[in-house]
């Protein structure tokens, strides 16, 4: 049987992710949250996600969704595609995070709307529309169940932190 999927992202409310290939912004509680939750855990993302994240994988699970087989170590599994990474996901130990990017976001999406597994989405929902040139796929229109809610905001930013589920 297949593991459920955790998708972790933190995006504004006009869904920006991402811009030149960062986060659009710093929030130290987000990224604290996104290290607890992922530590001791399979992590798939995409390769730009991947090479922007060095300082996130020690205690995790990489599976980089890529074609560049040069990535592959003895710590760092590769797959061609989200299907192959979540195969190799289901037989490792830990439960399975999506960590991005858009691609693979908007791919697990499609696997939310008639889900064959478990999806929780745990997301950071930043109180700003915020320029960016990566989204996170709407995800309004499906019925999820709300599990969390929690407010808080620093220096900069107000933002929700959301578990969602799907099933």
């Amino acid at each position: 049987m297949p593991k459920p999927l955790n998708m972790i992202v933190a995006c504004a409310e006009n869904r920006a992710i991402g811009r030149g290939g960062r986060l659009p912004w710093k929030i130290p509680e987000d990224f604290a949250s996104l290290q607890k939750k992922t530590l001791g855990n399979t992590v798939v993302l995409g390769r730009v996600c991947f090479q922007s994240w060095p300082s996130a994988m020690p205690g995790r699970q990489p599976i980089v969704i890529t074609r560049d087989t040069t990535l592959a170590t003895r710590d760092v599994k590769v797959a061609g595609s989200l299907p192959v990474a979540l195969a190799i996901a289901d037989g490792l130990p830990g439960e399975i995070y999506i960590c991005g990017g858009q691609r693979v976001y908007e791919e697990t999406m499609l696997l939310a709307e008639k889900p064959t597994r478990p999806i929780r989405l745990h997301l950071t929902l930043v109180h700003a529309a915020i320029s960016g040139d990566r989204f996170f796929p709407e995800w309004t229109h499906l019925s999820w169940r709300e599990l969390r809610r929690r407010e808080s905001a620093d220096a900069n930013y107000r933002y929700t932190f959301l578990e969602l589920e799907r099933s």
